[in-house]
């Protein structure tokens, strides 16, 4: 593609890279979507909001919310052919703003998801000797370099470095950057061929060793036994839409990325209900997994299964399991295979957000894939190392993830389903798009009216409903001071950096490209 006129220093914009087939891109995918959220986040999410109940409002959140929207990200990417900034610069100039803000959510995300990943690696050679011994809280707190995790009422960034977290994190970011600057088929799909079906293999074998420890009936009687009268409260719903939303990794670049290394012919639409449902099976998979052995923890204690705390997050995996792989026999086995999985399950996800930051600002400076990627990995990779590889890091990375998910990704979908469906009014293009390039043409109206109105008003009260609580009472117990720093100011300066990437010139000829024919794809279909 020639340059522009003019413009001597505004390099050709390269080939573009594609996956090796359909089955790669899918593999990828579903790695991305199976990441931490799928163990630690949705069987704690489904047992406090109404059990086996929860699934109803799950399944209809995933059909009117997930699968719309991951699909206009597949179309978007597939059709224009670009990293996210491209892509909406190429829909409309005006929105090229969109793309550098999922950029740049996408850079704060993989700061601290490095972190958690680093922690799981840690812990799968911890496991080998369960060094926690019986007091799993207190080695976690002394891993991390706190003396106890309940004291969040006064925490203030501490730039001490924990040794143990920060060399498993170096790793991590070698690893991320490694894969990404091989390429998409050389390395991110060369690495998810590999992962992801040790993973599933790995976390079967977890799982029916669990659903044979002794009181793990009970456990999955405890998720699985419906609460009908929840499914009256608002509040399920909200959890629900919000699973569904966060572990499929919608509307803040990835899938849209991913999308756009896929050939000409590609079947998107099978390949969007095969990675959603792909990504649900895991996850209850992961409640079964968990319930189980909680259930197995609850019969060693002699108490009902809800009587035990830390079912969800930093606490399910890195105490509560702990302590359930020191009482259970076998227990280092299990426990290996728990935070190998865990850790493959973030490494895949982990790739993936990085692979949206690099792209972009290769295709912005007209820099090579290698030189984009260590200048996309290594200044986050600095800012994990001395913002949450530090005995502060669980409180920073706390504040951070709570406010890039509920107003920095939420936000940007919205934003995105509006501008596309309402003031661009581009759905009915990126519908036919859909319908031509795969092998089945059912996606139909419905869809539009499903991405231009019903998936805005939800994600829109679940955004107001999270801003009005942060504005008035603040996030957890944290003081103001330190939500103000990392929370507000992690969006602020999300902000900023949207501005002056959009302003900006590019460097490659990034308005030249023009998207196929619809009327040359339906020749060809």
């Amino acid at each position: 593609m020639p340059s522009s006129p003019g413009s001597p220093t505004t390099t050709q914009l390269p080939a573009r890279e594609q996956w090796s087939g359909q089955l790669g891109f899918l593999m990828a995918a579903i790695g991305s979507a199976i990441g931490l959220g799928n163990i630690w986040r949705f069987p704690g999410t489904a047992y406090n909001n109404g059990g086996g109940a929860f699934m109803v409002p799950y399944i209809i959140a995933l059909l009117i919310t997930g699968l719309p929207v991951l699909f206009l990200d597949y179309a978007l990417g597939h059709r224009f052919r670009g990293s996210a900034p491209a892509v909406f610069r190429r829909v409309s100039k005006k929105f090229e703003w969109l793309g550098w803000w999922q950029v740049f959510i996408c850079f704060v995300i993989m700061t601290y998801y490095a972190v958690i990943v680093a922690w799981a690696l840690r812990y799968t050679l911890f496991s080998f000797t369960t060094a926690w011994g019986d007091d799993a809280a207190g080695f976690f707190s002394d891993y991390i370099g706190r003396t106890t995790l309940a004291d969040s009422s006064t925490p203030a960034y501490s730039p001490i470095p924990i040794l143990g977290v920060v060399i498993p994190l170096a790793l991590v970011w070698a690893f991320g950057i490694f894969v990404v600057a091989r390429g998409v088929s050389r390395g991110v799909e060369r690495a998810n061929r590999v992962f992801l079906p040790v993973l599933v293999v790995m976390f079967i074998i977890l799982v029916v060793r669990a659903i044979l420890l002794p009181g793990a009936t009970d456990g999955l009687n405890t998720l699985f036994t419906p609460d009908w009268s929840r499914l009256t409260d608002y509040t399920v719903w909200v959890a629900a839409f919000g699973q569904i939303f966060f572990s499929l990794s919608i509307g803040f670049g990835i899938m849209l990325t991913y999308a756009s290394y896929l050939k000409r012919r590609s079947n998107l639409v099978g390949t969007g209900f095969t990675a959603a449902f792909a990504n649900s099976s895991f996850e209850i998979l992961a409640g079964i997994g968990v319930f189980a052995t909680l259930g197995f923890m609850a019969h060693v204690e002699g108490v009902a299964v809800a009587e035990l705390e830390g079912i969800q997050g930093v606490g399910l995996a890195f105490i509560t399991f702990p302590t359930v792989i020191s009482q259970m026999p076998g227990g280092a086995l299990f426990g290996v295979l728990f935070f190998a999985s865990f850790s493959m399950a973030g490494l895949t996800s982990f790739i993936s957000i990085l692979q949206v930051v690099a792209p972009a600002v290769g295709e912005k400076l007209g820099w090579s894939n290698g030189k984009a990627t260590l200048a996309a990995g290594l200044p986050s990779a600095a800012l994990s190392l001395l913002l949450f590889g530090t005995a502060s890091g669980l409180w920073d990375l706390d504040i951070v993830d709570a406010y890039i998910n509920y107003i920095g990704v939420v936000g940007s979908a919205i934003v995105m389903c509006i501008g596309l469906g309402l003031v661009l009014r581009r759905l009915k293009e990126l519908q036919r798009h859909l319908n031509l390039v795969s092998d089945t043409r059912i996606i139909g109206g419905w869809w539009q009216a499903l991405v231009a109105v019903v998936a805005p008003l939800l994600l829109g009260y679940m955004f107001v409903q999270n801003v009005w609580s942060y504005v008035t009472n603040g996030y957890d117990e944290y003081s103001a001071g330190l939500q103000g720093v990392f929370g507000w100011g992690t969006i602020f300066l999300v902000a900023v950096a949207t501005v002056v990437f959009t302003r900006m010139r590019w460097r490659t000829p990034v308005d030249e490209y023009l998207p196929l024919s619809l009327d040359v794809l339906e020749e060809v279909k």
